[in-house]
C-alpha cells in the first residue's frame, strides 16, 4: 500500500507564472512535477509544482534567483 509523504506545493496566481516554472525547471533541472492543486489547498490558478518537502528551501532559492513568481507555499501530505 502506498503511504502519504510531505511534500511541498507551490501555488501561482496565474498560469502563465506556473508554465514560465515548468520551462524553467525543463532547463535547468529543477526538482519537482507540476501537478493540479490538491484538494487540501484552495488557490490560485490551479496549478501547483510539487517537490518532497525536504526540497522546499532548495526550489525557493532556485525560484529567487531565476526571478520566478509564486502565490504560496503549502505544505501537504500526498501520495
Amino acid at each position: 500500500m502506498r503511504r502519504k509523504t510531505p511534500k511541498a506545493v507551490v501555488t501561482f496566481a496565474s498560469t502563465s507564472d506556473a508554465m514560465a516554472v515548468e520551462a524553467a525547471a525543463r532547463e535547468t533541472g529543477l526538482p519537482g512535477r507540476m501537478i493540479l492543486i490538491p484538494s487540501e489547498v484552495s488557490a490560485g490558478c490551479g496549478l501547483a509544482w510539487c517537490v518532497p518537502a525536504e526540497e522546499r528551501d532548495a526550489l525557493l532559492d532556485a525560484f529567487e534567483s531565476g526571478g520566478l513568481a509564486y502565490e504560496a507555499v503549502h505544505e501537504v501530505e500526498l501520495y
